[in-house]
């Protein structure tokens, strides 16, 4: 599904990520953790072909294709996908015309699918204008759900969000990333951005990554990440960093 080599990014002069390579199999999720200001938040910008983030060495392949020097809407229309952690207020659009213009099958009944997360009564309000920080990332994943993105990229799905709707939101995603199914069957793919850990109680994540000043620097189960992370923070990773 995706597969970074030898990636450097800057922003502006400054270099902020350095040599990420990642390999995910389409069916996979991966998780992605790290210390504030590590680099996570670029890498999915990056991924995702936001003009700002200039990839000055690697490759960025999606499904085979080499997709690093295409623009944002071309990623997305082959199949990529972002939840972000803080999206923008855009007066004068409403959700639902929004959800009608990036629906790729025009016969997926809106309506019910805005139920289905709660915002129905949404539809005809403007994008963000007034929300609440779970209507928020509900709106961001009744997108994802219209758009119906290959590879999906999520940053801090559960940030901000109270536990009825962590429960609601981690559902919908799980549904996303066809985790009903045998991962055999699967054909959906995710990188998941998490401080907390809680939504690995909805995604049952594969394998796990730790990012520390721009380099992913560890692997491994992420549920046996994350509680090494409990118990002795990043300390160990930022000394690995520097070894």
């Amino acid at each position: 599904m995706l597969h970074i080599e030898d990636l450097h990014v800057n922003i502006g002069t400054k270099e902020v990520l350095h040599d990420i390579n990642l390999h995910i199999e389409a069916g996979e999720t991966h998780v992605l953790m790290g210390p504030n200001g590590s680099g996570k938040t670029t890498l999915l910008m990056t991924i995702m072909g936001f003009s700002n983030y200039t990839i000055t060495e690697g490759k960025i392949m999606l499904k085979g294709e080499d997709v690093t020097k295409m623009h944002a809407h071309e990623r997305a229309k082959r199949g990529i996908g972002m939840l972000f952690q803080r999206p923008p207020t855009i007066s004068g659009l409403k959700l639902g015309k929004l959800l009608t213009a990036i629906s790729k099958d025009k016969t997926k009944d809106t309506a019910e699918l805005a139920k289905s997360v709660h915002m129905d009564g949404f539809l005809e309000r403007d994008i963000n204008k007034g929300f609440s920080g779970g209507e928020i990332k509900r709106s961001e994943v009744l997108q994802l759900m219209i758009q119906n993105p290959d590879f999906i990229m999520l940053d801090e799905p559960e940030s901000g969000v109270d536990l009825e709707n962590i429960s609601l939101i981690g559902s919908a995603i799980g549904s996303l990333l066809e985790k009903e199914k045998r991962i055999v069957k699967r054909e959906k793919s995710g990188l998941v951005i998490t401080h907390t850990g809680y939504i690995l109680d909805y995604l049952d994540a594969d394998k796990g990554h730790v990012m520390c000043e721009g380099e992913i620097k560890c692997h491994g189960n992420p549920r046996e990440i994350l509680k090494d992370i409990k118990q002795r923070g990043y300390r160990e990773c930022l000394e690995c960093r520097h070894n």
